[in-house]
C-alpha cells in the first residue's frame, strides 16, 4: 500500500517523467473485475510503472492492497441526462477518496454535470474536507486546462481530448495540446489518451507532459489482439 502521508511535493515528483498505467475493465469486458485490476496493477508495477489510474471504489481499494504505488482514483457513472460521467459529483469523488486515492480525477469540462454541481464547486468542498488530497483535472482543450488550473487543481490532464462533442475530430494523441498547456500553465500536465506505443509516449513527454498515462496498449489484451489479427489480415492470402 502506497504512503498517502508523504506530501504532496513528494507524490508529485514520484511521478515526473513516469508512466501510469490506467487498470480498468467495465462489466461485461473479459477483464472485469477487482482482482484482475489488481493482478494488472501489480504487473504495470513490476514493469516500472510509477502510479496506476483506476475506477471504481472496490477496484481501488483492492489495487491499493497490492500495490506501493499511488493510485489515481476516479468513478465513472454513465447518465442519460449528462455528458460528463468520469467523477461527475462531490460525493462520486468522496467514495473514491475513502477508498485509498493518493489522487482524484473528475471531469473538468464546463459541461452540465448531476446536482447542478459545477468542477469549481466540487473542488472547492474537497479542498476543505481533504485539504491532503491531489486533484487531478481532466479536459479536452486549452481553454479547459487553463481554466481547470486556475481552480487550483494539482494536474491536468488530456484524458477527454477526442472525447467530448467539440474535439472528437482528434483521433490521435493530442500532442499539439500538451505544447500548448506547457506554454501556458505552471500546473503539471498529464498526457493521456491514445497513447498506443512506446514511442508516442516517448514524444508526449519530449512535448512537454509532465508524466504519461497508458491503458488500451498496455490493459485491453482483447483490442491488443485486433490491433494485430487485423494487420494480418491486410494481407492477400496469395502472399502466404
Amino acid at each position: 500500500m502506497f504512503d498517502n502521508s508523504i506530501g504532496k511535493r513528494k507524490l508529485l515528483e514520484s511521478l515526473k517523467g513516469g508512466l501510469i498505467v490506467s487498470c480498468q475493465a467495465r462489466e461485461g469486458w473479459p477483464m472485469y473485475g477487482k482482482e484482475i485490476m489488481a493482478a494488472f496493477a501489480k504487473a504495470a508495477e513490476d514493469g516500472g510503472a510509477v502510479g496506476i489510474r483506476a475506477n471504481k471504489p472496490e477496484s481501488i481499494s483492492e489495487i491499493c492492497k497490492k500495490v506501493n504505488l499511488p493510485v489515481i482514483g476516479i468513478n465513472k457513472i454513465w447518465n442519460k441526462d449528462y455528458e460528463v460521467y468520469i467523477t461527475p459529483t462531490y460525493q462520486s469523488a468522496v467514495e473514491i477518496i475513502e477508498a485509498g486515492s493518493s489522487i482524484i480525477a473528475l471531469d473538468c469540462t464546463k459541461r452540465p454535470r448531476p446536482n447542478r454541481e459545477t468542477f469549481g464547486q466540487i473542488i472547492e468542498r474537497l479542498r476543505e474536507k481533504y485539504p491532503d488530497i491531489l486533484i487531478m483535472a481532466d479536459i479536452s482543450t486549452l481553454e479547459e486546462g487553463i481554466e481547470a488550473s486556475r481552480e487550483g487543481v494539482d494536474l491536468v490532464s488530456t484524458t477527454l481530448s477526442g472525447y467530448t462533442e467539440y474535439t472528437k475530430h482528434i483521433t490521435g494523441t493530442d500532442f499539439k495540446l500538451i505544447e500548448r498547456l506547457k506554454e501556458a500553465i505552471d500546473t503539471p500536465v498529464i498526457a493521456e489518451g491514445k497513447i498506443h506505443s512506446p514511442e508516442d509516449a516517448k514524444r508526449a513527454i519530449e512535448s512537454g507532459a509532465y508524466a504519461v498515462v497508458v491503458g488500451t496498449a498496455i490493459t485491453r489484451p482483447e483490442i491488443i489482439t485486433r490491433w494485430y489479427s487485423d494487420k494480418l489480415k491486410e494481407i492477400s492470402q496469395d502472399n502466404l
